[in-house]
């Protein structure tokens, strides 16, 4: 079997539910769901969408680079939003983080995440050499 470079973080689910916070297979970077828990474990700005969406996509930087990569190299974001009235002021952050890289991205209205204090959940997925 081969063995993928992992990255793991501070969330306390990777180990309870047996995943990682990203992997690497080649050129192609999976990023997980990644939520907005701040590094003491708990929910990072709770009530506050656009903070939320920064901590999950600065998240999302820190394992991108220890695996070689950056937002630059992002070809595709999934958002997942509890309330749809957040969709702009999400968005936005999504604009500022990837500025000229405008990967594909997809957001979408759920019912509910695994913490009712999270707002966004952000998926990614980076192709290098590109």
């Amino acid at each position: 079997m081969t063995s993928h470079p992992r990255v793991t973080s501070a969330s306390p689910y990777e180990e309870l539910f047996g995943f990682c916070r990203a992997i690497r297979t080649g050129d192609r970077i999976l990023v997980a769901g990644t939520a907005p828990i701040g590094e003491d474990g708990r929910t990072f700005a709770p009530g506050d969408a656009a903070g939320q969406a920064r901590r999950c996509f600065d998240i999302i930087g820190h394992a991108l680079a220890e695996l070689g990569s950056s937002h630059a190299d992002v070809v595709r974001t999934r958002m997942y939003l509890t309330s749809m009235q957040d969709w702009e002021a999400v968005g936005r952050v999504h604009g500022e983080v990837f500025g000229e890289a405008r990967p594909v991205a997809t957001m979408v209205g759920v019912a509910s995440l695994i913490d009712p204090d999270w707002r966004v959940e952000i998926e990614a997925e980076a192709m290098l050499g590109g």
